[in-house]
């Protein structure tokens, strides 16, 4: 009823309505009676067991996700995440990346994202540069990632240029002090230019990740300036506390070449109720035995 009346607002006729329901230890509908595991187990039936199947399952378990939302109205599903782990990533990503292989993970992402937009949702791959190096929870401070742009484009950027047409990107509020030593790439307007869309090459509605997490700085109201002007085309405010809302009213109209973007997002299917059920039936089973 919710995603109705939202849907009866909403000013374009691809409403967005966003959610985190990656699987694992993010979920926010936890009474569904498919609830997808953390990415690491499709990475791991990958390496031991059968590249084939992982990459069948992933496709089929974003396929599921999608179906389960779009009977909300629920139209964005913050996945996957294409952060490469590395020894000692932080338990901020921990089990939700894939693997520690970037060609594993590139290759996950994408079928969860054919498996999406054929099951009803649209995907936003994230954290974009890549949250894999962090070494603090950006939920709580500002992480700092002090490599190589050549080091980053051969192992952490990989999953995001190989999956550079996803319609949208969730940037990462991690300072990259040899690609920007002032900002985090979320209000970066270097890396978000230079390096999110011309380098890596993403074409889709560059989103931030929630103003409210700490690594930002300042009040709502400025986050939100600083991550529109770097170039993010719209921001997550997450908290649902509606004094902080009320500061954001009247920030900015949306450009029209991010109108543009969302009225030509490719078109969502719907899904048959017995669909879904043999699927998620398919996919229980294979899991079970991987």
């Amino acid at each position: 009823a919710l995603c109705d009346d939202l849907i009866a607002l909403c000013p374009t006729s691809k409403p967005l309505i966003f959610i985190d329901q990656e699987g694992g230890r993010v979920v926010r509908i936890a009474w569904e009676d498919y609830i997808a595991p953390a990415g690491c187990k499709f990475g791991e039936i990958y390496s031991n067991y059968s590249p084939e199947h992982a990459l069948t399952l992933a496709r089929l378990s974003g396929f599921v996700l999608a179906g389960q939302l779009q009977e909300y109205g629920i139209t964005v599903n913050c996945l996957p995440v294409a952060d490469v782990a590395i020894e000692g990533t932080h338990d901020v990503i921990g089990d939700r990346a894939f693997s520690k292989d970037p060609k594993i993970v590139s290759l996950l992402c994408s079928a969860t994202i054919s498996g999406m937009l054929a099951g009803g949702n649209w995907p936003i791959i994230k954290h974009a540069p890549g949250h894999g190096r962090a070494n603090a929870d950006s939920h709580k401070q500002l992480p700092v990632v002090d490599a190589s742009l050549e080091e980053l484009m051969q192992n952490d950027f990989l999953p995001f240029i190989e999956n550079a047409l996803s319609p949208f990107v969730m940037t990462a509020h991690i300072k990259y002090p040899q690609l920007d030593a002032e900002n985090c790439a979320t209000q970066s307007p270097y890396i978000i230019d230079e390096i999110l869309r011309k380098k890596i090459g993403l074409t889709g509605v560059i989103v931030s990740d929630d103003l409210n997490m700490e690594a930002l700085e300042g009040s709502i109201r400025h986050r939100a300036e600083k991550s529109l002007s770097a170039g993010c085309d719209l921001l997550l405010h997450c908290s649902g506390k509606v004094e902080e809302m009320k500061t954001l009213i009247g920030l900015t109209e949306i450009k029209s070449d991010v109108w543009q973007k969302i009225n030509n997002l490719p078109p969502l299917s719907g899904m048959q109720p017995d669909m879904l059920e043999n699927a998620k039936k398919t996919l229980k089973k294979h899991l079970e035995t991987a």
